[in-house]
């Protein structure tokens, strides 16, 4: 269970430098859309840091559930409030609402879905041998 957690938050750092570096290098709705995609991919890989045991299709259910109520959050003005006073916030909630980011979701959490699928299939085949 360490190990998973260990890899799950391996991941999250990762994908926290691979937004990062999109910023920094590309700008644009390309930027946008990657930031988008990565954001609901972290959130996917906390969830597995958070639940390390979690199966992958739960785990982006609740991933993209999470990004979604964070989204229609937006629609309530809070986020945009806290957005100015904090780069934080900013971060973590956005500021306004987009049905853009809503597709963008799914894209940045399916991928990793069916990754973590193959890999335990893999897994669960290679230790059936052993």
């Amino acid at each position: 269970m360490l190990r998973s957690r260990a890899v799950a938050l391996s991941g999250a750092v990762l994908i926290v430098g691979l937004g990062l570096a999109v910023r920094a290098g590309a700008g644009g709705s390309f930027a946008q859309n990657a930031g988008t995609a990565l954001y609901a991919s972290m959130i996917y890989a906390g969830v597995l840091v958070l639940r390390p045991a979690t199966a992958p299709l739960p785990a982006g259910i609740v991933a993209v559930a999470l990004c979604w109520a964070v989204e229609a959050f937006q629609l309530s003005g809070v986020p945009a409030g806290l957005s100015e006073r904090s780069l934080i916030a900013r971060l973590v909630l956005g500021s306004h609402f987009d049905w853009a980011d809503v597709a963008w979701y799914p894209v940045g959490v399916v991928p990793l879905v069916v990754v973590h699928m193959l890999l335990r299939a893999r897994i669960a085949a290679t230790a059936g041998r052993g």
